[in-house]
């Protein structure tokens, strides 16, 4: 039973990665650009940083964004 609890959980890991991937894929079309790597670099860190961390509402954070759900977090 350890093992398959162990392939569920890196199943549902993994899945999370591809979600994240195709989602980034997606919104910056990535598969039909062709930009300089320092271009790429640079959209693909102010997606990262700017829309998914900040603004971006995730299903697993009850459809908040991270800084919304971090507000609601009691603070020691």
């Amino acid at each position: 039973m350890h093992g398959q609890h162990l392939v569920s959980t890196l199943y549902t890991d993994n899945s999370v990665q591809e979600s994240f991937f195709a989602t980034l894929k997606t919104e910056l079309q990535l598969d039909r650009a062709r930009l300089p790597r320092a271009q790429t670099r640079t959209e693909v860190f102010e997606w990262i940083e700017v829309f998914y961390n900040r603004q971006r509402r995730h299903s697993s954070l009850g459809y908040q964004s991270p800084v919304a759900f971090e507000e609601q977090a009691p603070h020691p």
